[in-house]
């Protein structure tokens, strides 16, 4: 395997396809299940609201627990990331086939049997799609720790991303385009249900063929879940994950990813809505719009790298919400059946795909070296964005007017106001995080000892490159393991007072002990 330094373009490709089965099926799953489940199966707009919902709290509740469990995980000679990675592809395949068919076997079957038919299929693909998602979000800091080249592997499949949805997009284009004279072009009906089923098995087929790539491609190296965090003054393990809630970084950061995930999803959701029912366009205009967005957005992953070597990631993720607040303030006064719709699909996509791509890395950021607990911070991140889109699109489908005709002008207010206010509070958390390392520079002005943030994330879990930093900013930071959980512990060391010398830390391994004096951090820290 390629050192921890530096990958081959070989294994960043083929890494960068691990993904795309989930990404296929995430383009079906967002794009067309309200479409598909209102138009084509007949279920009411609260009834396919709940389904996703159902989805979403699944997928919400499966990626924290995968991602300790991937964490907890001993050493497997498989890899622990990729076995659970397997786990999900094959939960996938079984399942999500079923979900864009009309029930199998059923004749004229109730709503509520649909309902019930569909809830399971739909349970069971959340849990595959999230085993797979967090496995292959936490291998980039197993795979490599050069902060470029996260970057690197974050925009190779981030493009991945792009391309999956893109291969969806043409393939429902050409579905729907060919049922035209079976149907009232400009509305979807049970009689494309076939087109959608077709659209679903070249989904799993293709997607497949790329896992098989993945897994022959990347190899893993075996870990023990814990045995990269023994130093000299700190020992780290997976159990460790609840240390993470006392980092402010982490919040802020899942605020942003939130945020950033409710602005793709939502606009990704809503967009064939908004184009049968504001725009008043024909139905292969479902495919053609989403598809622009996700063009321009694969287009724009290219100036990803660049443009954080430049002017940094902050600097980016700003450049992309002042993007998603001009597309805001184009759709208001967008007219129906415009030309200026591929310029607004244009916009979504370069300010979704920068965001996003900028997000993930920012997560690869945060984590660091601490690559045992990365599963649990990608699973937290997860479930934060799954409840948060399942509960506004529950909301969004609960106040649909009843009236007549409403339709249109209330989806250009979900497009507008909810990607808007996303956006809103994405930038409000991205300044606090400027102004908590602003007030740290004020503090050191002072002579006071502060801790950066990005030093804070450094120092929850050291390993025993990081004891430079640690010990020149005034910290001497150990982990004692007291019967459960790792809890961090920061030793006073009083230099005016000898007789403490002979204090002493028990670290307690599990099967050794081993006792280190405070003379010997005070020797270190000197």
């Amino acid at each position: 395997m390629a050192s921890l330094s530096t990958l081959t373009w070989r294994t960043k490709l083929c890494y960068g396809v691990g993904h795309i089965l989930n990404d296929l099926t995430a383009s079906a799953w967002f794009t067309y299940l309200l479409v598909y489940l209102q138009k084509v199966v007949k279920f009411s707009g609260i009834e396919a609201g709940v389904l996703l919902l159902i989805g979403q709290v699944a997928d919400a509740i499966a990626t924290p627990l995968v991602g300790i469990e991937s964490d907890r995980l001993e050493r497997c000679s498989y890899g622990r990331r990729k076995i659970w990675h397997l786990v999900g592809v094959i939960c996938v395949v079984i399942s999500f086939p079923f979900i864009f068919n009309l029930c199998v076997g059923c004749s004229n079957p109730s709503h509520m049997a649909m309902f019930i038919y569909y809830a399971p299929f739909i349970v069971v693909f959340q849990f595959g799609w999230a085993a797979t998602q967090i496995s292959h979000l936490s291998l980039i800091p197993e795979l490599i720790t050069n902060d470029q080249e996260k970057c690197d592997l974050n925009a190779i499949r981030y493009a991945a991303t792009v391309a999956s949805n893109i291969f969806v997009f043409i393939i429902t284009w050409i579905m729907l385009d060919s049922g035209k004279e079976a149907s009232d072009p400009n509305q979807l009906s049970t009689s494309d249900a076939t087109a959608f089923m077709y659209v679903v098995f070249i989904v799993v087929g293709v997607g497949l063929f790329f896992v098989t790539i993945f897994h022959i491609g990347v190899k893993e190296r075996p870990r023990d879940a814990s045995h990269e965090f023994a130093t000299k003054s700190s020992r780290r393990s997976a159990s460790n994950w609840v240390m993470w809630f006392k980092v402010p970084l982490f919040y802020q950061t899942a605020i942003m990813y939130m945020c950033v995930r409710l602005i793709v999803n939502i606009t990704q959701v809503y967009i064939p809505m908004y184009t049968l029912e504001t725009l008043h366009l024909t139905k292969d205009k479902i495919a053609i719009m989403p598809l622009i967005v996700y063009v321009s957005g694969f287009v724009s992953t290219f100036l990803s790298k660049p443009l954080n070597k430049y002017i940094g990631r902050k600097g980016v993720f700003l450049c992309g919400l002042i993007t998603i607040f001009a597309v805001c303030i184009w759709m208001w006064f967008l007219p129906p059946r415009n030309a200026q719709v591929y310029g607004v699909s244009v916009l979504i996509g370069v300010g979704g795909s920068t965001l996003l791509v900028t997000a993930l890395t920012m997560l690869a950021d945060l984590i660091g070296e601490n690559v045992e607990t990365g599963a649990f911070v990608y699973g937290a991140m997860s479930f934060m964005d799954k409840m948060s889109n399942g509960i506004v699109v529950q909301i969004i489908q609960a106040l649909y007017p009843k009236k007549p005709n409403a339709g249109g002008f209330y989806y250009k207010q979900i497009m507008v106001f909810v990607a808007g206010t996303a956006a809103l509070v994405a930038l409000i958390t991205l300044l606090t995080t400027l102004r908590k390392k602003s007030t740290d520079h004020i503090i050191q002005g002072s002579g006071q000892k502060s801790i950066s943030t990005d030093d804070e994330r450094q120092c929850l879990l050291p390993s025993s490159s990081e004891h430079s930093l640690t010990t020149s900013l005034g910290y001497s930071w150990s982990l004692l393991h007291l019967k459960g959980p790792l809890t961090p512990y920061e030793p006073f060391i009083s230099h005016s007072q000898p007789e403490n010398t002979d204090e002493t830390i028990q670290l307690n391994s599990g099967r050794q002990h081993q006792d280190y004096s405070v003379n010997e951090s005070r020797s270190i820290a000197s």
